[in-house]
């Protein structure tokens, strides 16, 4: 049996989507300190350092950043595998990977979903119309146009399920909690790969976590995952008031 992980970072992240989803392929037992990052607290400073999620924390080590925490896992927990074995099919995969963590993260999250849910949710801030018009009109196509010649027709990129197909599905599940509706007759390949990868147990799983905290207001999420049963920390480190974290944010 695994030891029991600690994940610090809300459901609604795709950083967090991507781990918690890679834990339950791996079969690895894991609790949830649901914060969003800009109400960590000073521990949460001293442990993630740029203030972003998720973090874990077991037996052994505490580690940041979500493409650190997958390689960490796979190197601990050998099945099943989900970095290919082949080393070309690898590195490929862990570009995919890094493209959706910067690329799809900067487009999805920074400009998307941070317009959309971020600023007025947490910072009672107004949608900037401008780079919210320019991220539909421009850069969205243009992360689409480079995925429609990755994925594949059928099945995964990798043959099986991969970090890769994890990774680059993530992001649309925020896409869709800010609205945006992918064009299938546009880009009929990534909507279809979307919509296998997103149908995985593994994601399947969060959808209902996930909906019910959208509809919860921040510092309700807690007790909101409490009352549906979910695993999570007997201690956390949130706290009630926001704070900024080092790096920028348009």
């Amino acid at each position: 049996m695994a030891h029991r992980v600690q994940i610090i970072g809300s459901y609604l992240s795709p950083y967090v989507r991507k781990v918690l989803v890679f834990l339950d392929l791996k079969g690895i037992p894991y609790e949830v300190d649901p914060i969003v990052p800009f109400f960590g607290d000073e521990r949460f400073s001293r442990i993630s350092p740029v203030r972003r999620i998720p973090v874990l924390i077991d037996d052994q080590t505490t580690l940041a950043d979500s493409s650190v925490i997958c390689q960490y896992l796979e190197d601990r927990y050998r099945e099943p595998r989900l970095y290919p074995a082949d080393i070309v099919d690898r590195a490929c995969a862990r570009w995919l990977e890094e493209y959706a963590d910067s690329r799809m993260g900067e487009v999805f999250i920074w400009r998307l979903f941070n317009q959309v849910a971020i600023k007025p949710t947490v910072w009672g801030e107004q949608t900037d119309k401008a780079t919210l018009e320019k991220t539909l009109q421009e850069d969205m196509p243009q992360v689409l146009d480079y995925l429609e010649v990755q994925v594949p027709a059928e099945g995964f990129i990798f043959g099986s399920v991969s970090i890769a197909d994890i990774s680059i599905a993530c992001f649309f599940r925020n896409a869709t909690f800010a609205r945006f509706q992918l064009d299938a007759a546009r880009w009929p390949g990534t909507a279809a790969f979307v919509e296998r990868v997103l149908r995985l147990e593994s994601f399947e799983k969060l959808k209902p976590i996930e909906e019910r905290l959208r509809r919860t207001p921040l510092m309700q999420h807690r007790a909101a995952l409490m009352e549906m049963g979910v695993p999570i920390t007997q201690d956390t480190y949130g706290t009630a008031k926001p704070r900024r974290g080092v790096m920028r944010i348009d």
